[in-house]
């Protein structure tokens, strides 16, 4: 299993497969098929495995030696906690970034819309990149992730919400104050 929720997988088979060890590489692209295939896909990303209290420890390593091989970052937790943790940094980007794009959209001045479509850059590149993907594949993330998929997106509504406020009041210097601890955390998210 390589699928990005874990959870309902985990309980549904592995009372069916004994050998069973769910993982996760964080390595997907916005293209699919084989013809989006490369060869260096895995290398150097975390590879998150998810076993639980009945897996055998045989059926783990050989996984782990699998995982190692593809020279990915090994990283071991629960199904929880990974559906937890992947809905923050995989299936809310993908929910925000599908939204920044019909939000796009919404620009009913079509000079105005043509325009942006014509100046898109890096920044909007890669803002809008996993909005992009494959439609079936967010609909599945939502269905099976929905309860952290709702908590992360009612916290990101609150935090555009905050954004919005002083905006509104013209309070640059809490806006900067934003942007600073923002600044300072993404490095703990990606180096």
């Amino acid at each position: 299993d390589i699928g990005s929720v874990k959870m309902p997988v985990v309980r549904d088979i592995a009372p069916l497969w004994e050998n069973f060890v769910g993982g996760h590489p964080m390595s997907g692209r916005e293209y699919s098929g084989v013809e989006a295939a490369v060869s260096n896909l895995f290398v150097g990303n975390p590879y998150v495995l998810t076993p639980i209290e009945t897996t055998p420890p045989p059926a783990l390593e050989k996984v782990e030696e699998i995982v190692r091989s593809l020279k990915s970052l090994l990283y071991i937790t629960t199904p929880e906690n990974h559906d937890k943790a992947v809905a923050w940094i995989s299936h809310l980007p993908a929910m925000v970034s599908g939204s920044l794009i019909n939000a796009c959209m919404q620009e009913t001045d079509p000079v105005v819309l043509r325009l942006a479509q014509q100046l898109a850059s890096s920044g909007f590149r890669d803002t809008s990149r996993v909005g992009g993907g494959n439609p079936e594949l967010r609909v599945m993330m939502a269905r099976y992730n929905q309860e952290s998929i709702m908590r992360t997106l009612v916290g990101y509504r609150d935090r555009l919400d905050q954004i919005i406020e002083v905006i509104e009041q013209e309070d640059w210097s809490s806006l900067e104050k934003i942007f600073e601890t923002t600044h300072v955390a993404r490095k703990k998210f990606v180096s």
